[in-house]
């Protein structure tokens, strides 16, 4: 028989089924910081919320016999549309950690986009999944010089893009780890910083950020950032179209329309509801991709219809690692891919190509 700590990954079926799993296996404590949003999580919630509010208007008589799933981003050919969003602390999670989802990503052949705040170096990362596609995230710190050698560490690594966090000048208030008192464990820290030297606490970690992050971080750092490094450089965190358009004036590769996962700002639009103009803000000069409540296949195929390039999974990865390790993270990448193929499928789509404006309206209201 399964059990929490070795479930059966062939019977969890949905994302949900994942988390549930997840919950079983985690602390409390880490539990409570992987789920928690901003303030009173109106953000987190609207996220996945926001995409009943967008109805599929299938086709009929289309040859769907075979699906191609594959498609590009930033040249990079991947299996699907689907990214693994930069998330902290995977070994929190699961002793697996970042190399069990950067495993999982490559044996699937998606990007694994690797945070700043993770338990594993860059270079062990790119040790245990040599010649895969992999991005970096990067907080912009105060100490340039501290930021440049994240750059540099990274694109000597082989990742193929620097990401920048754009939302961040200071960390949203999670109340319940501050009401609980969030801690990394004993063993734990963020090693692509300052090592064993970061600190552990929740108080002292957002303390950590108001030290070191660089609140007054502006368009003229994109700029120079850009103009630093051969990488194309990709923001994460644009919700408005004026951003969207100033980010493609300034020459970024990509952005990624994203609210943190409802972890910063409470009250920012869910980004499904976002999308649609951020998108038509840059008319192709850029490419878009999205994260933020992505839970089923249909959530797929209605953010690539409304102008996203691909998707990034945050939460769902993680409930997969909790779950399993990295054998848990294939299974939350199989269940969203068979999940879109089928919709696909359903709607007519026989590949990405096919996932057009007109296959998703607002809902009316009832």
């Amino acid at each position: 028989m399964s059990s929490p700590e070795s479930p059966d990954l062939a019977a969890l079926l949905t994302i949900a089924d994942l988390e549930r799993a997840a919950a079983a296996a985690l602390s409390p404590m880490a539990l409570r910081y992987y789920r928690s949003g901003a303030d009173a999580e109106h953000t987190l919630l609207e996220n996945q919320a926001a995409f009943a509010r967008w109805v599929l208007y299938y086709r009929v008589l289309v040859d769907v016999s075979t699906r191609d799933l594959s498609t590009t981003v930033l040249g990079t050919r991947v299996a699907a549309p689907i990214l693994i969003a930069p998330t902290a602390y995977h070994r929190l999670a699961h002793p697996d950690g970042e190399v069990g989802t950067a495993r999982a990503a490559a044996a699937a052949g998606l990007i694994y986009v690797m945070s700043t705040l993770a338990t594993t170096t860059i270079e062990d990362i790119a040790a245990a999944t040599p010649g895969a596609p992999r991005w970096f995230q990067l907080y912009v710190h105060k100490d340039a010089g501290l930021t440049r050698a994240l750059v540099a560490r990274a694109a000597a690594a082989g990742h193929s893009a620097i990401v920048v966090t754009v939302d961040t000048p200071l960390l949203g208030r999670r109340i319940g780890d501050e009401r609980h008192g969030f801690a990394l464990p004993d063993g734990l820290s963020m090693v692509n910083l300052l090592g064993d030297a970061t600190p552990r606490s929740g108080s002292a970690l957002a303390a950590y950020v108001a030290e070191r992050h660089e609140p007054a971080l502006t368009w003229k750092h994109i700029e120079h950032l850009r103009a630093s490094t051969a990488l194309p450089i990709v923001l994460k965190g644009i919700v408005r179209a004026d951003d969207a358009r100033r980010a493609a004036d300034v020459g970024v590769a990509a952005i990624i329309v994203s609210n943190h996962g409802g972890r910063q700002l409470d009250h920012a639009p869910a980004t499904i509801d976002a999308q649609p103009a951020v998108a038509e803000a840059v008319a192709g000069r850029c490419e878009v991709l999205m994260d933020g409540g992505v839970r089923w296949g249909t959530d797929i195929l209605k953010a690539l219809a409304l102008g996203a390039r691909a998707v990034l999974l945050g939460r769902p990865i993680l409930w997969g690692l909790a779950a399993g390790g990295q054998p848990g993270v294939t299974r939350a990448l199989d269940i969203l891919t068979t999940e879109l193929s089928r919709a696909m499928a359903l709607a007519g789509c026989a590949n990405v190509h096919d996932i057009t404006r007109d296959l998703v309206r607002e809902a009316p209201h009832r």
